[in-house]
């Protein structure tokens, strides 16, 4: 099963960046997750708040599929415990046929079409996160879900 992960926007934190690579390098041992940006929009600052996440949207939506499986980064989707994360992920790649894509939208969330294009949404904490440290948290939480489903120590992953 091939996993995917959008992002809005490039990560600028250098530390971030390395921490990110780090751990996809981790996961590729197991299940690769391969991330892709999708740059900023320009000239974001002459366009509403709907119109930036429109044209994110559409860019976002480009990246996917037929069969693709979507699961949207979203302050009101299910919060899991790690170990939950992990059983979840193990029965989306035991019985999806095509990609688990994961998507983290731009600052001002996702447009209406990405969110009808959802199969679920996955919340990471209540609490609000920088879109950088998103993704340091997913791939991180990627990463020990599949070291807990090989029976790794839980916080030693």
């Amino acid at each position: 099963m091939k996993s995917l992960l959008l992002a809005v926007g490039k990560t600028d934190d250098p530390y971030l960046a390395r921490a990110i690579d780090d751990y996809l390098a981790r996961a590729s041992h197991y299940a690769p997750l391969e991330l892709r940006i999708i740059p900023d929009i320009r000239d974001a600052r002459s366009l509403t708040r709907e119109q930036q996440c429109e044209r994110e949207g559409r860019e976002l939506l480009r990246q996917l599929q037929p069969g693709d499986y979507v699961v949207l980064l979203d302050e009101g989707g299910i919060e899991y415990t790690s170990a939950d994360f992990a059983q979840w992920l193990q029965q989306k790649m035991s019985t999806l046929p095509r990609r688990l894509v994961f998507i983290i939208g731009g600052p001002y969330g996702f447009s209406p079409d990405v969110r009808a294009a959802a199969h679920a949404r996955l919340s990471l904490s209540r609490m609000t996160f920088s879109h950088q440290m998103v993704r340091l948290i997913f791939v991180e939480q990627y990463y020990r879900a599949l070291a807990i489903l090989r029976g790794l120590p839980y916080h030693h992953a």
